[in-house]
């Protein structure tokens, strides 16, 4: 086996699927990165057997071939090399060597007959979308699955497809998020969980072309997203995801408009009086025209008056400055308009068009007021 690369192309092939090589495991071909040079192309492929990633990467096969590679200790080695070709070869005792300018390496690989490749999905229902439409639906949501495997199920998202509408849905016991993605086609019908983990992944490695495409396969038990040279196949979450729908509610006694930058700019400066891990409410007190802004820690205290328009009864209510944080920062709407139920229900950030709703429950704030 024999390859040559230029080292922007290979490295960039390695950061792409590293993400989906394990950080500890007892397997140690799990560790490796299969490169495949057998059949006229070049693919650089890390599995962890719950996230798969496969990419293409340029270069020129002078003698074909398969090894598999330790990935941590493949990818330091490249990063560190000259900005020259790349010489990579391997013998028929697996010893690997490599050659760039006058650096010589050589270390011992791993058959690639022991490497598990990407599961080979039957690429039967499906969906198109831009890939700036699928990074940013990612990005929309994803900061409001749990961070904790306690529920398996809040760690990941629900994605539904019904007819030419993408759903996207996120919660983990303090927050919901969702998400509405408008399709150029009609699909079948589909539900299924993501991993968060496979989500940020592919959000990571997306290029967000809005020109390019991203194919989305569905299968019983994994996902498959395919987009330029890459391919990302993951499992999916087994079970009944929650039923979202019977949480929400369309019944408020206040609702405010107010300018989505002016609020969010004004709770961010309030956390700066907020110690890392210091759970320190932020109290919204509306009344008529304006909202008056506080918060109170060890650090000191702040206040704020904000104008809005109001419809509705006065409310003074809390919450975790970090959440509304979350979700504002990911809505591009100039004003944004907030309903509240009542000081102890959930307040919802909708918009008319109904293509985005973050639910974000109350905090108690006796004692806290600045």
């Amino acid at each position: 086996m024999k390859l040559v690369f230029e080292k922007s192309s290979l490295l960039s092939g390695i950061n792409t699927v590293m993400k989906a090589v394990p950080g500890k495991t007892t397997l140690p071909i799990l560790e490796c990165i299969l490169i495949d040079a057998a059949s006229g192309e070049i693919t650089l492929t890390a599995n962890d057997m719950e996230l798969a990633i496969q990419t293409k990467v340029k270069g020129t096969i002078l003698e074909p071939g398969c090894i598999a590679v330790e990935a941590r200790f493949f990818s330091e080695m490249v990063r560190k090399l000259p900005e020259s070709d790349i010489v990579f070869s391997a013998d028929e005792n697996m010893v690997v060597s490599i050659v760039c300018d006058s650096a010589n390496f050589q270390f011992p690989g791993r058959s690639g007959e022991e490497f598990t490749g990407i599961p080979h999905l039957e690429k039967r229902n499906y969906i198109t979308l831009s890939q700036f439409s699928l990074k940013e639906v990612i990005k929309q949501t994803l900061f409001s699955i749990a961070q904790n495997e306690n529920n398996r199920m809040m760690t990941g998202e629900l994605f539904q497809v019904r007819e030419n509408e993408l759903k996207v849905t996120s919660l983990d016991g303090h927050r919901i998020s969702i998400r509405k993605v408008q399709l150029r086609d009609v699909y079948e019908g589909e539900k299924v969980v993501i991993p968060g983990k496979t989500l940020g992944e592919i959000a990571r490695i997306l290029p967000g072309d809005n020109e390019k495409d991203v194919q989305v396969f569905f299968q019983r038990n994994h996902i498959s997203f395919e987009f330029e040279d890459t391919i990302v196949v993951s499992r999916l979450i087994d079970g009944e995801y929650f039923k979202v729908e019977q949480m929400l509610s369309g019944d408020y006694e206040t609702r405010i408009r107010i300018n989505k930058k002016d609020l969010l700019d004004c709770i961010e400066r309030s956390t700066l009086l907020i110690r890392e891990n210091d759970k320190k409410p932020i109290i919204l007190d509306i009344r008529d025209g304006q909202a008056q802004i506080s918060l109170n820690s060890a650090l000191g205290s702040m206040r704020e008056t904000l104008l809005l328009q109001k419809t509705g009864k006065d409310i003074m209510i809390g919450f975790n400055p970090r959440f509304l944080i979350d979700a504002l920062r990911v809505i591009d709407d100039e004003e944004v308009a907030i309903s509240f139920v009542n000081p102890k229900a959930p307040c919802y950030i909708r918009n008319d068009e109904d293509t985005y709703l973050y639910l974000i429950l109350p905090v108690n704030f006796a004692g806290a007021r600045a």
